[in-house]
């Protein structure tokens, strides 16, 4: 995995239920709620990250509000954390998982069997933290090499300052021996106009 931190799901994403009311959105609706573009939604429906909730009579996507957080956190991961749809995937199909783990707790006593529901939940949890840490290991290592660049340049920005102070002096003193011939010339030309005037 790579890039930023993830969003925090919307609350319980598998088993959150629509607002009570709200009617479903048709595809252009949410994508201009969302700022996403239809065409993102529909790949990302293609990629199986996402199913809307059902279809109009003239066979349009309609979006309940399930739907709509669904995308909200697809589209968090994917444009402030720079997740790829394989690693979305994988934390939506984790979320599923969480979902059906508690539900698994909830209807057993048996403590073999919670230990058993309990580990594979935290087994699961080891490995996203394994995949996050590796995706945090590779932005260290981006930055570092960003760091070295810009290092590089404002070294070479300060030898170009150092060349141009370095051209002003020199030019300072290339001038000098001009500026002293004038000046002995114009004491001369003086001198010499003081002497005829007596």
């Amino acid at each position: 995995m790579s890039r930023s931190i993830a969003p925090e799901p919307p609350g319980d994403l598998a088993t959150r239920s629509p607002i009570a009311g709200a009617p479903p959105l048709r595809i252009h609706q949410v994508a201009e709620l969302i700022g996403l573009t239809p065409r993102s939604i529909r790949y990302y429906e293609e990629m199986g990250l996402l199913s809307p909730s059902a279809r109009s009579r003239g066979s349009y996507r309609l979006f309940d509000q399930l739907d709509i957080d669904r995308l909200r956190f697809i589209k968090g991961l994917r444009d402030d954390a720079g997740f790829s749809i394989a690693e979305i995937g994988r934390l939506l199909e984790d979320e599923a998982a969480r979902r059906l783990a508690r539900e698994a707790l909830a209807s057993t006593d048996d403590p073999a069997e919670r230990h058993r529901i309990l580990s594979g939940r935290l087994s699961s949890i080891d490995d996203q933290l394994a995949g996050l840490n590796e995706k945090l290991a590779r932005l260290q290592e981006m930055v570092a090499e960003l760091q070295r660049r810009r290092r590089h340049v404002l070294e070479h920005l300060a030898e170009l300052a150092g060349d141009a102070v370095n051209a002003g002096d020199t030019a300072n003193d290339d001038d000098a021996p001009a500026l002293a011939g004038k000046a002995h010339a114009a004491g001369s030309a003086v001198a010499a106009g003081r002497g005829s005037a007596r």
